[in-house]
């Protein structure tokens, strides 16, 4: 009977590797983000830009995939970054690292496929203000 308790238990190791997937995973690095109204801006690129709600800074790990749910993969959880891959199924997946500097502004690199397109893109995010018309952020 040991032998097969032992063999479940070897089972369920290798179903659940070391990069998990996560639903709702606390980040080291994005806990301490500033909540409220965010602008996204495109390195090389100032005059496009989108502002942003923030309650959940890890929305910030699938910039181009905003709102959707989707399968998370830990790639890294340090003080300073925060990096997953994540899939969407037919919506696309990514690979994103965010790079905090302050509690108001990070750095984010992305790339991936959204909408059946390939993108990489690398965006400067920075704390605006509170959300509009909302308690959060204020």
């Amino acid at each position: 009977m040991r032998g097969v308790f032992a063999l479940s238990l070897i089972g369920i190791v290798v179903a659940c590797p070391a990069a998990a997937v996560v639903a709702q995973m606390q980040f080291s690095a994005l806990s301490g983000l500033e909540r409220g109204e965010w602008e996204l801006k495109e390195r090389g690129n100032e005059t496009l830009a989108r502002r942003l709600c923030i309650g959940d800074p890890g929305q910030l790990l699938q910039p181009l995939h905003a709102g959707r749910q989707c399968k998370r993969y830990v790639l890294e959880n340090t003080a300073r970054r925060a990096a997953v891959t994540y899939d969407c199924a037919q919506a696309g997946q990514g690979r994103t690292q965010v790079r905090v500097e302050t509690a108001r502004l990070v750095q984010i690199d992305s790339q991936g496929v959204s909408g059946g397109a390939p993108f990489d893109i690398a965006m400067e995010g920075r704390r605006v203000g509170a959300c509009k018309g909302s308690a959060l952020g204020r």
